[in-house]
């Protein structure tokens, strides 16, 4: 059981849960996402030979992320994927921790109003904090 929320689905949703994260080392990449970003690991599963599946969720998230091995239809290069956003309530303090945890976090640039602080995982996916103050 995790404390990440899960939403009920409604008729007429089409709900976007999981994201494939292309990695090199999927050990690497799970600590990196659980210890350092804070992540709840929630499965690690190798359902048959040579096949293992990771889905981790950041906090009060309903979203997760997923990194594999062994599906060959979810093959993406590693380092890939590119601006994934996470919405936070203080960029400030999102960014003081990750950086305390030992990310390398960009400093905060406001875009018209927005707020960005962007970092990479280890295999250089980028992943991008965003706070939207009017959004409680």
């Amino acid at each position: 059981m995790t404390d990440n929320p899960v939403p009920e689905v409604l008729p007429g949703s089409m709900m976007l849960e999981l994201v494939l994260v292309p990695v090199t080392d999927i050990d690497r990449a799970k600590a990196f996402y659980a210890e350092q970003l804070g992540f709840t690991a929630d499965v690690d599963v190798r359902p048959q030979e040579g096949v293992r599946i990771v889905q981790l969720t950041p906090p009060g998230s309903y979203c997760s992320i997923t990194l594999t091995e062994g599906l060959p239809d979810q093959r993406m290069d590693p380092g890939s994927l590119r601006g994934l956003h996470l919405v936070v309530a203080d960029i400030e303090a999102a960014r003081a921790e990750l950086i305390g945890r030992g990310v390398d976090v960009a400093p905060v640039v406001d875009l018209g109003g927005v707020l960005y602080a962007g970092f990479e995982d280890p295999d250089g996916n980028t992943w991008t904090l965003q706070h939207m103050p009017w959004r409680r």
